[in-house]
């Protein structure tokens, strides 16, 4: 038996049920592996209350971890008892001491990452690495917007585009955030909750507008983010943290300069397997060089899923945050 936190309904963070669950030995093509650390991401209250379908009910969430491999399923050749491995990918499951993963989604950790530092990057690095490489490739001299820049994908964003030679303007919410987002790299910040942010975006480049806008925050800087961008300009949608755009007239892109529109996701990006290692290895690399620095600000017990839920709603967190079984 282990311990596991699953959702029998959808709805708030108190649906997070810790439990015991039998873990069956591995597929063919799947390894059981017993995780050190589990990651806490936006994407696990979407499925946590049904934004996002899960397959079925009761089931575990969450999409990132790292840990040990303790058992190969039949056919699986790359990967050694004992390794050390992280993910950010479905199946969903990763609120859970052991569980079975695809082998090949599965990516060896470099020697000097630990399991932690490991289960709070995957996502939100992969996250960054295909965002300003790949969706939009980000060049020396760039000014971009990067919406809530103390956040975990906000604080790796801050670093990996001032390595790159850009000038980061950040939305935060407070003071304490926006030191926090420059002491990472980010040349500007802007409260979101106070400030005009496009008319801001404007004076901070003599009119013109940024390039391009990355926006995982959705309905409250939705007006915003377009507001900001220059002309044919791009608005890269990547979540939505405060509500779904439900409704948007493609022709307010043309009225405000030929905008271009996209709403990319990390699972597209990753998708087959060359993809996986090249975004992965693409990430290890900053972090190794020392480009990124990945910061756990929060740690909770996996049990205690449903107290870092509710601290992550109330944007009470910064930095990552990672789940610990016992």
């Amino acid at each position: 038996m282990t311990l596991s936190v699953r959702i029998h309904e959808h709805g708030g963070p108190d649906v997070l049920t810790p439990e015991e669950v039998e873990v069956p030995n591995p597929a063919a093509g799947e390894v059981r592996l017993r995780q050190e650390a589990i990651g806490l991401n936006y994407i696990d209250v979407y499925h946590r209350t049904g934004l996002y379908p899960v397959p079925q009910l009761p089931a575990p969430i969450g999409l990132e971890g790292a840990g040990v491999v303790e058992a190969l399923g039949d056919g699986v050749s790359d990967l050694r008892i004992g390794d050390r491995v992280a993910y950010a990918s479905p199946p969903l499951g990763a609120y859970q001491a052991v569980r079975n993963m695809p082998a090949d989604r599965l990516v060896r950790l470099p020697e000097s990452i630990d399991t932690q530092t490991a289960a709070a990057m995957m996502l939100q690095g992969m996250t960054v690495e295909y965002l300003v490489r790949r969706t939009f490739p980000v060049k020396k001299g760039m000014t971009v917007l990067f919406h809530a820049a103390a956040g975990g994908v906000g604080l790796i964003a801050c670093q990996w585009l001032h390595a790159i030679g850009a000038t980061v303007i950040g939305t935060v919410g407070s003071e304490a955030k926006a030191e926090l987002a420059k002491a990472h790299g980010c040349h500007h910040t802007i409260f979101y909750n106070q400030e005009d942010v496009g008319e801001r975006v404007k004076e901070l480049t003599d009119g013109r507008g940024v390039p391009v806008v990355y926006d995982g925050v959705g309905q409250a800087t939705w007006e915003a983010s377009l507001s900001s961008l220059a002309r044919r300009g791009m608005l890269v949608s990547f979540g939505n943290a405060s509500g779904v755009v439900s409704q948007f007239n493609p022709g307010e892109l043309a009225k405000r300069g030929s905008l271009f529109l996209t709403r990319p996701t990390l699972m597209d990006y990753t998708a087959t397997r060359k993809d996986l290692t090249e975004s992965a290895n693409a990430l290890f690399e900053k972090v190794l060089d020392g480009d990124v620095k990945i910061e756990v600000n929060q740690t909770y017990p996996l049990q205690d899923a449903a107290r870092a839920h509710k601290d992550l709603e109330a944007r009470k967190t910064t930095g990552s945050t990672i789940l610990l079984p016992e």
